[in-house]
């Protein structure tokens, strides 16, 4: 009996140290492998180094593209359990120059491919290839800053599983500036699954009719379109899905309108920069008016917000009601408010200081008159406060003295009163940036002794 059972633990042992043999005989990796998968993995080698061989490097950036596992080289990353190339990161690291950018064509590709990243290189002005538009498996794409040329290939439009995109200024303007002015946003629309959409620099002058009703078809959480030549903001959104958008750039574009309510009803928002656009009319117009405002604040739309840039466009009015709105929200998010450049009048509002959160608070060259409220010093996060070229008068409150992390603070071109004294700025021993008079000085004047402004 005893021989018996010795027995079969030996036999258990033979066959548990078979199976981890031959576990590890069929463990997978990109160009290895077992004899079934091997022609696989060796294709999709010989196609890298096609790949690698249409590339320019004068770097040797791919110096590593060499032997008989890929998976090893520079840039590749493999699927750890089918052992496909799954991930190609080329990414220029080097943005100050052409050292170390690849370039060339692109002439093969991978099947299983689900994130290529070619951005800041160099392709002196090749087309973007169309063959991408092939890579059904691709999640990601980035070709931003690569100096292709020529317009966004419609077949892009067919990467359904696509989920992050960016072409931001992905050809090279100083060499090719007409190049992308043949686009349009026709093929966009079989990116079914996109959330995160850039754009920017791209000339889309011709979609500018369309551009709102093309997105809005998308299930975009970002969407990044400055500088893109858009000259027409719709006054009313088209049904969309654009419900779970929380950032939205559509700054330096030439909209030359009022701002439509619907921006201010999407619930998710947490990042909105409208700057230079020359958008116009009264501040408190652009939320509808104060019933809405309230409004939008109780179903939570606004209260999402920690971004908020207006800067450089033509809005007047008062900002008191859209201040008291946002300091009334039940948590505190706005972390950033850019309204500066503007027509903006009437006094800061105490109300301000139930900004609790307020990093960031640019101001400047607008119409404020009065002093800053006294509520400022309620304001523990504050980083940077802008006021300069208003109408604002009186003294700076002691307050202020209270912002311990404040970095920057120009409050010039004003006519304050009254003198600066070390419960002023003793405490601000995080201060870089200080301009206080007329003539705007950088310099930080003595603590301890009342400085004259």
């Amino acid at each position: 009996m005893a021989t018996s059972n010795a027995s079969l633990q030996l036999l258990f042992l033979v066959i548990m140290s078979s199976g981890f043999l031959f576990h590890e005989t069929l463990k997978p990796g990109c160009c290895r492998g077992d004899h079934h998968r091997a022609a696989s993995f060796e294709t999709e080698r010989v196609v890298l180094l096609k790949f690698k061989q249409g590339l320019t490097d004068s770097s040797h950036r791919l110096s590593s593209w060499v032997g008989e596992d890929c998976c090893k080289w520079r840039g590749v990353v493999c699927n750890h359990r089918s052992g496909h190339v799954i991930k190609l990161n080329l990414r220029s690291l080097d943005d100050d120059g052409t050292h170390g950018k690849l370039g060339g064509e692109i002439s093969h590709s991978l099947k299983y491919l689900n994130q290529l990243d070619l951005s800041m290189n160099n392709f002196e002005g090749t087309r973007i290839p169309k063959l991408i538009g092939s890579l059904e498996k691709l999640r990601y794409l980035n070709l931003s800053g690569a100096s292709f040329s020529g317009p966004i290939p419609p077949q892009l439009g067919n990467l359904s599983r696509l989920i992050y995109l960016d072409l931001k200024e992905y050809f090279d303007f100083n060499t090719y500036p007409d190049e992308s002015s043949q686009n349009d946003l026709q093929w966009i629309s079989g990116l079914s699954s996109l959330r995160h959409l850039n754009l920017g620099g791209v000339n889309l002058s011709r979609a500018s009719a369309y551009w709102l009703h093309a997105v809005s078809k998308l299930p975009l959480s970002e969407l990044h379109l400055p500088s893109v030549g858009l000259s027409v903001l719709s006054r009313s959104l088209p049904s969309s899905n654009l419900t779970s958008l929380s950032m939205l750039v559509l700054s330096n574009n030439g909209f030359n309108s009022t701002i439509p309510h619907w921006l201010f009803q999407l619930r998710n928002l947490v990042y909105l920069d409208l700057s230079f656009n020359n958008l116009r009319g009264s501040i408190l117009d652009a939320f509808a008016n104060r019933t809405c405002l309230e409004s939008l604040r109780k179903m939570g739309s606004l209260c999402n917000l920690k971004t908020l840039i207006l800067s450089e466009n033509d809005l007047n009015g008062e900002i008191t009601d859209m201040i008291n709105v946002l300091s009334g929200c039940n948590k505190c998010s706005l972390e950033n408010l850019n309204l500066g450049l503007n027509e903006l009048g009437g006094f800061l509002p105490n109300s301000l200081g139930n900004l609790c959160s307020l990093q960031s608070l640019l101001l400047w060259e607008n119409s404020f008159v009065g002093s800053i409220p006294n509520s400022i010093g309620n304001l523990s996060h504050m980083k940077e406060l802008y006021l300069s070229n208003n109408q604002m008068n009186g003294t700076i409150p002691e307050t202020l003295g209270q912002l311990h992390e404040l970095a920057a603070l120009d409050v010039s071109e004003n006519s304050w009163e009254g003198v600066l004294t070390e419960a002023h700025l003793s405490n601000l021993t995080n201060l870089k940036e200080l301009s206080i008079a007329k003539f705007a000085s950088r310099s930080r004047p003595q603590i301890g002794h009342p400085y004259q402004y």
